[in-house]
């Protein structure tokens, strides 16, 4: 489809929500509702030598601005595709000495590119920028606080012409960022990189368990012909078959929380009550919270799942400090404590399950990690939607770890579970699905071989290791 067709969705008011978003004819699980190409975006200021400024692919040996110096792009493709977003920052940045924070960034950015389009970057476009929902007037006093220091540095870097805007207006689009701000991964889905508005997108209302998903195609700029290229956008797909006239929803925070916590994020970063379905029932927190079938004393639950709280904090503080043997210490004292008081399905043993796979994984102890990992991907299908993004990551990784291990049956199994996941989050043409097909290709030649001839395939394999 075309960026921007908006074809498959209208606007309509949806009651105590506001303004969303629902489709206009009957969609297909895996459909591509609308694309829709960022109305400004920037990279994170920690990232900002490691991605490109343009696509947001994470990459080794940028081209960085020689008028800014701070901006970097994969090639002159990608820096010449982006002229027209960089061209008052790079002025702006020259003229202050260096570049501002991200917010303060993007905050300029909109305004520059709101000067340009007033607002409605083009005719698919919904909603003007300066319409998008904000809650400044809800802030906590600390993000208030937040918000005056960014409107002081923004005046100080914001140029343009004679053009001023009142702190107030400045402070309205910062309100809009904070409240609209999508974040942006990099092309492997592994990292979070940037934020960016997109106006479209800003309608569709939460649910958590949603009937959509949203996910960022980094477009293609290695065509020989520049009309061959295609630009950065989000894809707003169809989770299942959606009825004509269902509103389309998509989820702002993980599923993998209490309905209670997830209400918690949602109220603070949002500003709003959900009553979806899941919240309003408790939809999945006896699973998240259940214990082992050998049935626990109420105190022994209480204990150990303080003991996992605080372990956790532990873990997290190793892993920061990059100190990985702590980080399997603490992982192994835990599991071992939670044995038989906490079910698989249960939150805190997931939590420890993934981030001991994760790095069993990174140290190469892969028949260890695929034992964690195997254990934690049952959990998730128990929890989350079949179709969501996340369990169809995590199914990817345990399909990995289990090949790396030498278990190819059940590698190839799960590479070929996640690819159908992927096949409708991401569709046939992401970077990610494109790996995966790769792997999915490479682990059923070698199911083949290890079939044939498990010697012959053991031998192959210990060889490809030690390179």
């Amino acid at each position: 489809m075309t960026v921007g067709n908006m074809e498959r969705a209208e606007l309509f008011d949806a009651g105590s929500k506001g303004r969303g978003l629902r489709a206009a004819k009957e969609l297909n699980t895996g459909e591509v509702i609308f694309s829709e190409p960022s109305f400004a975006a920037v990279v994170f200021d920690s990232l900002a030598t490691q991605v490109c400024h343009s696509c947001f692919r994470h990459q080794a040996n940028l081209h960085r601005c020689a008028q800014c110096k701070f901006a970097h792009y994969c090639d002159r493709t990608c820096q010449t595709a982006c002229w027209n977003e960089h061209k008052q920052e790079c002025g702006a940045i020259k003229k202050l000495g260096s570049a501002p924070s991200e917010n303060i960034r993007l905050a300029a950015r909109v305004l520059w590119r709101m000067h340009k389009d007033t607002g409605i970057a083009s005719d698919s476009q919904l909603i003007s920028v300066d319409q998008l929902q904000e809650h400044v007037a809800d802030l906590a006093a600390e993000d208030f606080k937040q918000l005056r220091a960014d409107v002081h540095k923004f005046l100080q870097y914001w140029s343009y012409g004679t053009r001023q805007h009142s702190v107030d207006y400045i402070s309205h689009i910062f309100g809009i960022i904070k409240c609209n701000g999508f974040t942006l991964s990099d092309q492997r889905g592994l990292q979070a990189v940037g934020v960016g508005l997109f106006p479209n997108l800003c309608l569709v209302n939460h649910d958590c368990w949603p009937n959509c998903t949203v996910i960022l195609n980094h477009g293609n700029q290695s065509a020989v012909s520049s009309a061959l290229h295609s630009q950065r956008r989000i894809e707003l797909r169809a989770l299942g078959k959606i009825p004509e006239g269902e509103e389309l929803t998509v989820s702002y925070v993980d599923f993998l929380n209490l309905s209670a916590d997830r209400q918690k994020k949602l109220k603070e970063r949002f500003h709003f009550d959900c009553t979806c379905e899941h919240c309003s029932k408790h939809i999945k927190d006896d699973l998240m919270t259940a214990v082992a079938d050998s049935k626990p004393s109420v105190d022994k639950v209480k204990e150990v799942t303080a003991f996992s709280k605080e372990s956790l904090e532990k873990i997290e503080k190793s892993r920061v400090e990059r100190d990985y043997n702590e980080v399997l210490k603490l992982c192994y004292e835990c599991l071992q404590k939670q044995e038989n008081v906490l079910a698989d399905t249960n939150l805190y043993k997931l939590r420890v399950l993934s981030i001991a796979s994760e790095v069993l994984s990174y140290q190469r102890s892969f028949a260890k990690a695929a034992d964690y990992a195997h254990r934690m991907v049952e959990g998730y299908r128990k929890l989350y939607h079949p179709n969501n993004a996340q369990l169809g990551m995590a199914i990817m990784r345990a399909g990995v770890t289990h090949w790396h291990a030498g278990q190819i049956e059940e590698g190839h199994s799960l590479i070929c579970q996640a690819y159908r996941i992927l096949m409708v989050t991401h569709g046939p043409n992401h970077a990610i699905t494109k790996d995966l097909e790769g792997m999915r290709t490479q682990t059923e030649m070698e199911l083949k071989m290890f079939k044939q001839n498990k010697a012959a395939y053991q031998t192959m394999r210990d060889a490809a290791l030690k390179h």
